[in-house]
């Protein structure tokens, strides 16, 4: 089965071995902040402390990846609500150096990923 945008990956079944790493890598850095750098925009660091803590632990806990947000099953994209504000998380695969994007995001060993949170205001 060819994967494209308009065939929504939903089981591990459906995608490859690639996708399936990918996938694997950005849920570890979305869920445990591991395995890559979590960066908070200026809008979201100006939010009360206890609601950045909301923000970061919905950030953890999201689960609802779709054919909207994430069309190439690589669970890398979500948008939330937290106390009235519209927040989105995005994951980007660099090269080491954080220059280009990665040369392989499904090989961690030349891969940076980073998490950034941000207010959708801000994008």
């Amino acid at each position: 089965m060819s994967e494209t945008p308009d065939q929504f990956p939903e089981t591990s079944d459906s995608v490859g071995p690639e996708t399936l790493a990918i996938r694997s890598l950005n849920d570890q850095l979305r869920t445990g902040f591991s395995g890559g750098r979590v960066v908070m925009t200026q809008g979201v660091n100006a939010l009360a402390g206890q609601t950045i803590a909301k923000v970061l632990r919905a950030v953890r806990d999201f689960d609802d990846f779709g054919e909207d947000n994430d069309p190439y099953g690589t669970h890398e994209f979500g948008m939330l609500d937290i106390e009235g504000n519209r927040v989105m998380f995005k994951i980007d695969a660099y090269d080491q150096n954080l220059e280009y994007g990665s040369p392989n995001p499904a090989d961690p060993s030349v891969t940076t990923r980073v998490l950034t949170i941000l207010l959708a205001s801000e994008y």
